[in-house]
């Protein structure tokens, strides 16, 4: 039951003190906690989203664009409202495993991916990289992918530092299509 910031909080028997915090809640982000969409293996036919996506449509799977070896996509579980991925067609692990076309596209798409979230909203800054194997911090190590995650000033605050919970403005979708809509047209 939502409540508005006025009303008082709802009291529930049993689950402890009283406390008079708001709750808002994330359900959507059990699926990511619990593994939810995760490869099965390391190869490209055991489950790699990263794989499945590109048969999609551009709506149903997210898809900002696509290019000849890669495509941007929005992450599922952003950090930030506009937080995307790119992505090799080609299932590979490394860095050092592109081949020449395919760095040039990831690095191509990365800028494009940056002008398209400043045209869209307004990013006053960016956290751009990836992290290569399961230790470095990749949910998915199997299959290559680039953050770009667009910041602004102050968006951090004590939602995600106290409470561990991002607040988005926007859903997916609807952030799907105002970056496709902002994507730059020919080279960058």
């Amino acid at each position: 039951m939502l409540h508005s910031m006025t009303s008082e909080p709802e009291q529930q028997i049993g689950v402890g003190s009283p406390d008079a915090f708001q709750r808002l809640w994330t359900p959507h982000r059990m699926a990511y906690i619990q593994g939810e969409n995760k490869p099965t293996g390391p190869d490209a036919g055991e489950g790699c989203p990263f794989c499945s996506i590109p048969l999609k449509s551009d709506e149903d799977g997210l898809v900002i664009a696509r290019g000849e070896s890669v495509y941007a996509v929005l992450n599922l579980y952003p950090y930030n409202g506009g937080h995307l991925l790119v992505v090799p067609f080609r299932h590979v692990a490394d860095y050092t495993e592109l081949d020449d076309a395919e760095t040039a596209e990831l690095a191509l798409f990365t800028k494009q991916a940056m002008t398209a979230l400043r045209t869209a909203s307004g990013a006053h800054g960016f956290n751009i990289g990836m992290n290569q194997g399961t230790v470095a911090g990749a949910g998915i190590a199997a299959h290559l992918h680039q953050h770009v995650v667009p910041r602004w000033g102050g968006d951090a605050n004590f939602m995600p530092v106290i409470a561990r919970t991002r607040v988005l403005p926007q859903l997916l979708a609807d952030t799907r299509v105002m970056l496709a809509d902002a994507w730059p047209k020919g080279d960058a």
